[in-house]
Parts: C-alpha cells; structure tokens; sequence
C-alpha cells in the first residue's frame, strides 16, 4: 500500500512564492508512488486557537477540524514546507499545528523550508523542528532549504536552472530519509502499539 503522505503548508500572503515547493513536494512524492496530499493552512482557515480539536465535545468540534484530525490520524509521514517571517515561524502554519497534538504522534515529519533570500529559511527550519518533536513526530535529519524561491522554482512549481538541478538533488535524498522512517513507522506500529 503507498505511504499516506501530507504536505503542510501555512502562508496566508496574497503573493504567496512558497506554494510553488509545496506543489512541487506532492507531485515529486506522487511520482515517488506515495499518496501525497497538500494541506493548505490558508484554504483550510481553521479559527485562532481557542480550543484544541480534543478539547471539543464529542461531535461539536468544526467540521474542517475534524476531517483534518483524521487525515492527520491516517497519515504516514508529514512533509512541512515552511516560510521563514521575522527569523520565526509562519503563523497560520502554526496555528493549523497547534490544534492537534495526540494527533501526530509517531509519525515522522521532514521539514522543507524557503525564503527570499540566500538562507532558505533556515532560522524558521530550526525552530519548526524543536516544536514538530516536542508534539510527538520524529524529524528526519535531512532537510531541503530553497534560497531565492522565485529564482528556484516558476510559478508552476517547474525547477529552474542551477537551483531547481539542486533542489531536485536535495530533495531525492531528503525523500529517501523520510521514506526510511516511515516504513519504520509503519513496521514498528505493526509490530507494538505505542506506549501511549
């Protein structure tokens, strides 16, 4: 069966240059053979966080929030493809994250960060990281970091020149880390339930 992969992505911008690497990261995961999914923070609007999906009573929870927890649920891995704003993270990225928690759990997750710039978000990619373990998910050591988006990727997704030849290298052995860990995940969850 193919891995059940989701490929989250946060930005609310009206010019928004990262849902290129995110459209980019399901189509190359779909060629990979994985059922891949993006999960757009902007198109699904969940609300501020006020309340936890677990925190609702049975049945009274959004229903944008509750086909959300259960794709999370049915899911393998997670791939984030994450923005850098301010050295920090995307904040309606981390808000569609926060509202869930037992939801992620033994999972591992890649993190693919961006930016305008040179460093590709990578000040963003560090702090994703301390924050996709602490809510249960293992994080692959590999990443993919694509400076000057625009100049990366067209706006169809399409890798451009030098740096898209280097994005298509990086993210090949980024997805055969994360491929790695998720049939570990699957092997391991077959074999032993997790202990809470």
């Amino acid at each position: 069966m193919a891995d059940r992969m989701l490929v989250l992505y946060g930005s609310y911008r009206t010019d928004r240059a990262g849902i290129r690497l995110a459209d980019y990261a399901v189509r190359t995961l779909q060629a990979r053979g994985c059922d891949a999914e993006l999960i757009d923070a902007k198109t699904i609007d969940l609300p501020m966080l006020d309340r936890m999906f677990k925190e609702y009573d049975e049945g009274t929870a959004p229903a944008a929030m509750k086909a959300l927890a259960k794709k999370i649920r049915e899911a393998d891995g997670f791939v984030f493809v994450v923005g850098e704003y301010n050295r920090g993270v995307q904040p309606g990225l981390k808000n569609l994250t926060d509202h869930f928690l037992e939801e992620w759990y033994w999972r591992p997750a890649g993190i693919v960060s961006y930016s305008a710039g040179r460093l590709g978000g990578a000040l963003a990619a560090e702090a994703w990281h301390a924050t996709l373990s602490e809510m249960g998910m293992v994080v692959v050591s590999s990443r993919v970091s694509v400076g000057q988006i625009t100049r990366t990727l067209d706006e169809s997704g399409k890798p451009l020149g030098d740096g898209g030849a280097s994005l298509e290298r990086a993210f090949s052995r980024f997805a055969d880390d994360l491929s790695w860990w998720v049939e570990a995940g699957k092997r391991q969850r077959a074999h032993r339930q997790p202990p809470f």
